[in-house]
């Protein structure tokens, strides 16, 4: 018989009972990648190509890796394109083939029948092995010690197969699809603190509320709402990891953010999880799982030093956080978002190894600026792609001691009538200021100190207007000084944790933030307005009339219109007045 396809052997184990089993598992690894590409860095940890039973499945599972290495979309349209460029498409059993595999959606996850045909071609290998070895001690020509010596070169070459299998090659750059690709595209996250599959830590004291900005922000996110004046985006699945907070200040603060019931969109949250800690290979194993059952594209944890078990001073410690729980998250193309607490020098930024740094694309510093503004400023990054700091105002509205639904929110400051970007005017040196860490209710001669020792020159008249707007949005709060920290319809009601009642000392948080400490209080009502007289002229009680930029006093109109802003006994070098 001469007009006759001779059948591989491998295509002949199609036919055997026992291997229809196997078929079909590859059918599933094949379907399951195809529909879920997330699953194909992990399968590829578990099995090579070779370890399928079928030619064409082999041909197919390159494709496949191929397709994910390059970004490309993976559809069974783009899979039927790639192997035909390579040539392979008759081979790997046609169009249609490929279209069933798509129409295949498996049952199971793909990584359990990644293993089950992995062992069952290490069986197949063995029994090959096995009929090498009897061929060749049953052989006329065998030598003594021949098999013994087989079986050690076998041995040998097998651990080295297995140390470095074909998973590992597959690191490799492909030098044309690579030079290719446009890195450049970085989609931003909503938000636009982050792109897609990047890392980052977020820093600041327990004041600064950490927890309440990320939780409101990851929400948001994860339900397709805008943020920090982003646009609305897609949902994005993603697992908040709590360490922190208990379950009464997580629904506290949730319910304030507007979410609830049927609200949470995308968002898994897991609360005090029994993970091992991320700094071991069980912890980092533990942390991928988690994410791939949430299907997350992000992963969020409050607070990192809580995952750890090393000491947080040694730059080993987080050395290991990384190659055993970032890496392979970064690998699986999955984001990260990582909470921590500043040191007690806070111009050094977190606290312990400086080696937490050395790992993520950005670093960003929360900071309580005072009036329920805060800064958000990005210290290092590694793209430095997206704005490098956000001016935001915190808003929250009380109904006796519980926070009001749907109330609290962190909004960008807008201020519409003033320019804050352009460098010189009073609005930029207020956020200068801020950016400072100058309290806000410093009198000039602190803020001439701050902003000569940072090398900042201007007028005296800029810098006691300045002084005088950080001072109203601290303790006055008017509508008409700060109009961001009031929410709409409610006249004269601040945000918590804006100001101080005066009749007796009590801080108001935002919500869930009971146990941590405020920030550094604000100063103390400005004195009453008195009337008398004096080489100015009479001070009065009318409102209209300017204010001393030393004293804050009134001074005489008329003294005012001959372009003089102060008394003449007040300096405003100083800061020293007569009252004083």
């Amino acid at each position: 018989m001469e007009n006759v396809r001779h059948m591989n052997p491998r295509d002949q184990a199609d036919h055997d009972g026992p291997m229809h089993q196997h078929i079909d598992a590859e059918l599933d690894i094949l379907g399951g990648c195809l529909h879920a590409p997330r699953h194909i860095p992990t399968v590829r940890t578990i099995l090579n190509g070779s370890d399928f039973v079928r030619p064409a499945h082999e041909l197919i599972w390159k494709a496949l890796g191929h397709l994910y290495d390059t970004g490309a979309p993976i559809t069974p349209a783009s899979l039927r394109i790639e192997l035909e460029k390579r040539q392979e498409l008759t081979r790997a059993g046609g169009i249609a083939y490929i279209l069933q595999i798509g129409d295949h959606v498996g049952g199971g996850e793909p990584e359990y029948w990644a293993e089950q045909v992995h062992a069952a071609a290490l069986l197949r290998e063995e029994a090959d092995l096995g009929r090498k070895i009897v061929q060749r001690a049953t052989s006329p020509d065998a030598e003594p010690g021949g098999t013994v010596a087989f079986m050690e070169e076998y041995l040998q070459r097998h651990k080295a197969t297995q140390q470095a299998g074909s998973h590992l090659s597959s690191a490799l750059l492909d030098w044309d699809p690579f030079f290719a690709t446009d890195f450049g595209k970085i989609e931003l996250l909503p938000g636009r603190l982050m792109g897609r599959g990047q890392q980052i830590t977020i820093v600041g004291d327990g004041k600064a509320g950490k927890s309440l900005f990320v939780q409101e922000w990851l929400w948001r996110m994860a339900s397709g709402q805008p943020f920090l004046g982003d646009k609305a985006h897609d949902p994005i699945p993603l697992l908040y990891i709590d360490a922190e907070n208990g379950h009464q200040d997580i629904q506290e603060r949730f319910l304030s953010y507007g979410a609830g019931p049927g609200r949470m969109g995308l968002m898994s949250y897991a609360s005090f999880p029994p993970i091992r800690p991320l700094d071991t290979a069980g912890g980092g194993a533990d942390l991928l799982d988690m994410a791939k059952e949430c299907e997350a594209q992000l992963v969020c944890l409050d607070t990192v030093s809580r995952f750890i078990s090393g000491p947080e001073n040694d730059a080993d410690t987080w050395l290991a956080f990384y190659r055993h729980t970032l890496l392979p998250l970064k690998r699986s193309g999955i984001a990260s978002v990582r909470l921590d607490h500043m040191g007690k020098d806070n111009e050094r930024g977190a606290r312990g190894s400086s080696a937490k740094t050395q790992d993520v694309d950005h670093v960003w510093e929360l900071r309580a600026a005072g009036g329920g503004s805060l800064l958000l400023r990005r210290t290092h990054t590694r793209t430095g792609i997206g704005p490098d700091d956000f001016s935001i105002v915190r808003q929250a509205r009380k109904d006796g001691d519980k926070y009001m639904a749907g109330c609290t929110h962190h909004k960008l400051m807008a201020y519409e009538h003033l320019e804050q970007n352009i460098e010189g005017t009073v609005e930029w040196l207020i956020m200068q200021l801020d950016g400072l860490n100058v309290p806000s209710d410093a009198g000039n001669p602190q803020t001439i100190k701050a902003l000569s020792s940072a090398g900042i020159r201007i007028g005296k008249d800029k810098i006691a207007a300045a002084v005088r707007a950080r001072k109203n949005r601290a303790i006055s709060g008017s509508r008409e000084t700060f109009p961001e920290a009031f929410p709409e319809g409610v006249p004269g009601e601040r945000s918590p944790g804006t100001f101080k009642e005066l009749q007796k000392p009590q801080v108001n948080h935002s919500p869930g933030t009971s146990r941590e400490p405020q920030g550094t209080p604000t100063s103390p009502p400005s004195p009453p307005l008195r009337e008398g007289k004096g080489r100015d002229g009479a001070e009065t009680a009318d409102d209209n009339n300017p204010l001393c930029t030393v004293c804050e006093t009134p001074i005489n109109p008329s003294w005012a219109d001959r372009g003089y802003d102060t008394h003449l006994g007040c300096d405003p070098t100083t800061g020293s007045h007569p009252a004083a």
